[in-house]
């Protein structure tokens, strides 16, 4: 499948059939995750697999009752390692780059499980705190998404996109960009 056709074939999905994920498809999904670029190529991200039906139901309440997570086989919670992105980079580093590298690699993520046939949902509602508690996640490490992962049970129909030309500016802002 070319890239293209993968990104357009991904969706949100939130409701999936119970099958398992076999382990070296969760490893082939995280592998991708971490070819993501990151700034200083510090790699800030950090990953926990969980499966436990009372961790995905905790999780699931945090995330202000999004039930849904509970029923996916696999949530991968994606975290930020805070010190590896401002050891380098200061406040920046601890206030952006290390949010957007592990977007980035959320991002690698989706696109490689809807590449093998899985569903995701990028969950970033959630309440921190108690994510922290439920997964024991120390203090430097800050959580940033949940994503469930599961065989889609929907197919939800394509969202509309804005066209480029509303989207894309050439040289400063307001100036519309003239695709050729």
């Amino acid at each position: 499948m070319e890239m293209l056709e993968v990104i357009k074939k991904r969706r949100s999905i939130r409701r999936f059939k119970p099958n398992p994920i076999p382990p070296e498809h969760i490893r082939v999904i995280l592998e991708a995750a971490t070819w993501a670029p990151s700034a200083g190529n510090l790699q800030p991200w950090e990953f926990i697999i969980v499966t436990s039906k009372e961790r995905k139901k905790a999780i699931a309440k945090a995330a202000l009752n999004q039930m849904f997570i509970a029923e996916a086989p696999v949530v991968i919670v994606v975290c930020a390692n805070i010190p590896r992105s401002s050891s380098i980079y200061g406040d920046r580093g601890a206030t952006l780059y290390c949010i957007q590298d592990t977007a980035a690699a959320i991002q690698n993520m989706l696109l490689m499980a809807c590449a093998l046939g899985y569903g995701t949902c990028w969950v970033g509602a959630f309440r921190e705190e108690e994510v922290r508690k439920i997964l024991g996640i120390p203090r430097h490490v800050r959580p940033v998404a949940i994503i469930p992962m599961g065989i889609p049970n929907e197919k939800p129909t394509p969202p509309s996109r804005y066209p480029l030309t509303r989207v894309v500016h050439e040289e400063n802002y307001g100036n519309p960009w003239r695709s050729k």
